[in-house]
């Protein structure tokens, strides 16, 4: 009887760790992929958004069709790097972004507050999840699930819901739905926000955004 007693002690105790363990897990550097469900007219807009992270900085990729583009950010210092590639016109931009840059970038977004635990929960690609409900300061609402199940550092894509306690795993606004989809532990290589990749020619933000304004200056 005692030896069974240890037996099932030590199992149990296999088992905490286990569940700890994977409560745990900590990643510093990997791939998040995003699905996307909008609910209002966005043509062209992309159907899924890739963010690569190592530590403090992350990049968002998007394929716009006749465009790629790869937004930087670091979000210790709060600034970033546009990189817009345009296969059809030959051109690789890139621009060096400012603190105040991505805070001027950013500025038409909503500012999220009010996070309340909902205390509901479910499993969203494969995590398990807890219900958070949020309001704007457009006089919105929305809802997010949030996971301890993994730890990922803060990035471009999870940045706007730092007061949240937990990795982002779904967020739905008015405006669309975002669910994750994957995450992938792994190397990404060098992020930064500093160095301009080879081929690609660095103007001010201020002429990216005059470019932008142009429909890319063709």
């Amino acid at each position: 009887m005692l030896k069974s007693i240890k037996t099932s002690v030590v199992a149990l105790i296999l088992v905490s760790t286990a569940i700890i363990a994977h409560a745990q897990k900590k990643i510093t550097e990997g791939t998040l992929v995003y699905g996307m469900k909008y609910k209002v007219d966005a043509p062209g807009a992309p159907e899924e958004q890739k963010v690569k992270f190592n530590g403090d900085i992350s990049k968002l990729e998007l394929d716009l069709g006749p465009a790629s583009v790869g937004v930087f950010m670091d979000s210790k210092s709060g600034t970033g790097l546009l990189l817009v590639d345009i296969p059809v016109a030959q051109k690789q931009l890139a621009s060096k972004m400012t603190k105040a840059d991505m805070e001027e970038s950013n500025a038409a977004k909503p500012k999220y507050s009010d996070f309340k635990a909902t205390g509901e929960k479910k499993t969203v690609a494969g995590y398990n999840a807890e219900k958070y409900t949020f309001k704007d300061d457009k006089g919105g609402t929305g809802e997010l699930w949030a996971t301890t199940d993994v730890e990922i550092p803060t990035n471009i894509a999870t940045a706007d819901f730092k007061e949240v306690k937990g990795f982002i795993v779904l967020v739905e606004t008015t405006m669309a739905t975002v669910t994750l989809k994957s995450v992938t532990e792994g190397k990404v290589g060098e992020l930064s926000v500093t160095k301009v990749p080879a081929g690609y020619d660095e103007i001010t933000y201020a002429e990216m955004k005059a470019l932008q304004q142009q429909g890319g200056g063709e």
